[in-house]
């Protein structure tokens, strides 16, 4: 971890939705430590400023982060160009600890660009399904415009990987309605279940509500949680939920701490 951005290049920025980009970075001189999937980059676009993103790949010594373009910094970030160089700060916070949950069935469920924090654990269960059980994969989107990675769904979930969105146009053949809906369709032992939740924390508390209601215990559901970050390293206290810095403490955490904790209105 370094609290000084490093410089890394631009090498790709292709579009996802209309107001979402994936971007793809190399270093240019010195390489930040190793990367652990479910944690997060500050991203600086100089003469603007930082953000927090999460790492949305990690393979060949390419950062990978899926930005939606909501404020200065993020339209910034969307905007850059192929050879434009970034700072990069990481990485921090905690990881979704993919091996802890090795033997076990596991159940993703992304709601939004959630699902990009979920993208690099996806891609190394997929890669490794001898080390767990069976592997569900459950997206919610707004609209089908809005869905992510479209190329890559097919090779998620053994056995299930399920779409739906809240509105749908003629065009869409799939399922309408939230996320949890999927769950009857969904192949696991919830006992021996660890589920990976993220999205909007309506969504959270929902999927974590109908998992406890269905067995999975609290603390084998993990949740990567979100607020106000600013410094990333534990010292502003921006991103304070009760006793954590969620830059620090998170932003993943087990829903035995956070169900409690999610019932604090962020400010």
């Amino acid at each position: 971890m370094t609290a000084v951005p490093l410089p890394y290049r631009v090498t790709s920025n292709r579009p996802e939705t209309g107001d979402t980009r994936t971007i793809e970075l190399r270093p240019v001189g010195g390489e930040l430590p190793a990367f652990a999937p479910g944690q997060f980059a500050m991203l600086y676009v100089f003469g603007v400023g930082e953000i927090p993103v999460s790492v949305a790949g990690l393979r060949n010594g390419t950062l990978t982060h899926t930005v939606r373009g909501v404020g200065a910094v993020s339209r910034a970030l969307c905007a850059v160009r192929p050879g434009t160089q970034v700072g990069v700060r990481g990485p921090f916070g905690t990881g979704w600890d993919l091996p802890s949950a090795a033997g076990r069935d596991l159940l993703v469920v992304a709601g939004g660009i959630g699902l990009a924090p979920l993208r690099p654990l996806l891609q190394a269960a997929s890669s490794s399904p001898g080390d767990h059980g069976r592997l569900n994969v459950l997206i919610g989107a707004r609209t089908p415009g809005d869905l992510l990675y479209r190329e890559e769904l097919d090779g998620w979930g053994r056995p299930y990987c399920g779409v739906t969105v809240d509105r749908a146009g003629p065009e869409w053949t799939g399922r309408v309605g939230v996320v949890t809906t999927l769950l009857d369709q969904a192949a696991f032992t919830p006992q021996e279940t660890t589920a990976f939740v993220c999205g909007p924390e309506v969504m959270i508390r929902a999927t974590a509500r109908e998992l406890l209601h269905r067995g999975v215990p609290a603390q084998h559901i993990r949740v990567s949680l979100e607020r106000n970050m600013h410094c990333a390293t534990g010292h502003c206290g921006h991103c304070q939920l009760g006793p954590l810095l969620l830059c620090r403490d998170g932003p993943v955490v087990g829903y035995d701490l956070a169900g409690s904790l999610l019932a604090v209105r962020e400010l």
